[in-house]
């Protein structure tokens, strides 16, 4: 029988990738933006971490070791400029071009989830692997491992402690949201542009910039996530990071667009993604739908009681024309 310890340690573990989806992509909906292509951000920031590692893993001679800092950082900083990219693409055609949004998202998922596979494809031929898929075993290894004293603080260790750094990155970044866009004047700029564009920008706020900037930091946030659930497992393999950028937009909404909310949400949508591996007798598509309706339940809840902080920003989705103003 599967322990309740064991259980939410593999939440925890499965919340990470969420939780960085779902803060990334609060940062840009709090812009206005409803970037619905988290999931292509997601693929390509984690391929762009693969191809990072893989490079550094096929640069140490037979017998060499890794250095622990370079192979952190190698992967990081990959991850950071593909997922930048795909902010950086969504906002020009949506802030600059005006481009649709719900059109623009849906473009790059399709988008990001076809380039992240034609590149690990491209890497297993080059490896004439047997097996298609990509393993950086050792690199993997730096981003598992945890404090030693976890193993010596029986369920406490192993709940909370027997993790990754990105895990706890993961959660800083969620916190370090929360505080920016509740107590900072910046924060309170870029709220204010998602509610009401036209009334910031006759402030004196500078809309477009905003926008720009929150979009694509939103973005490396998101393929963090990716980067995390690939070095998680260890490999990667054709549409490896399934469905979870769907599922951290779900936790958005889940979250009632707070960051801090979202780090407990995380790891509730977290057990119930993995929870056909803990049940019996149940369908695993109808198991993995169980986040969704939650999600849905919510919606209902929130839509019902119609509670100002309880809803997203007014101008989510739209486009701001400044000539309308």
């Amino acid at each position: 029988m599967v322990s309740l310890s064991y259980i939410l340690q593999r939440s925890i573990v499965q919340s990470a990738p969420l939780l960085l989806g779902s803060t990334g992509e609060i940062l840009t909906e709090k812009a206005g933006n409803l970037n619905l292509g988290t999931a292509g951000t997601m693929y390509v920031g984690a391929i762009s971490g693969v191809i990072g590692a893989f490079l550094y893993e096929q640069s140490i001679p037979d017998g060499g070791t890794l250095n622990p800092f370079i192979a952190v950082i190698i992967p990081i900083l990959c991850c950071c400029v593909g997922s930048f990219v795909m902010g950086l693409i969504y906002s020009f055609l949506t802030i600059t071009l005006r481009a649709n949004q719900n059109v623009t998202g849906l473009a790059l998922t399709t988008f990001g989830t076809g380039l992240a596979n034609f590149f690990g494809t491209a890497i297993v031929k080059i490896v004439d692997s047997d097996v298609p898929a990509i393993s950086f075993n050792k690199t993997s290894a730096i981003y598992k491992a945890y404090l030693p004293i976890a193993d010596d603080l029986g369920w406490f260790g192993r709940i909370f402690l027997s993790h990754g750094f990105l895990l706890y990155v993961a959660i800083i970044i969620a916190v370090l949201a929360a505080f920016f866009l509740k107590r900072t004047s910046a924060g309170l700029n870029l709220r204010a542009i998602g509610e009401n564009p036209a009334t910031a920008d006759a402030a004196g706020i500078n809309v477009n910039r905003y926008k720009y900037v929150a979009t694509c930091v939103g973005s490396v946030i998101s393929g963090l996530g990716g980067l995390y659930y690939i070095m998680e497992i260890g490999s990667w393999s054709i549409n490896a990071i399934g469905d979870l950028g769907w599922l951290a937009i779900a936790l958005v909404i889940f979250a009632l667009w707070k960051p801090n909310i979202g780090i407990l949400g995380s790891i509730v949508f977290g057990g119930l993604y993995i929870a056909d591996t803990f049940t019996s007798g149940l369908p695993a598509d109808l198991v993995r739908m169980l986040p969704y309706l939650v999600t849905i339940v919510v919606l209902i809840i929130t839509s019902t009681r119609r509670k100002k902080e309880h809803q997203p920003p007014a101008h989510l989705g739209l486009a701001y024309f400044r000539e309308e103003r």
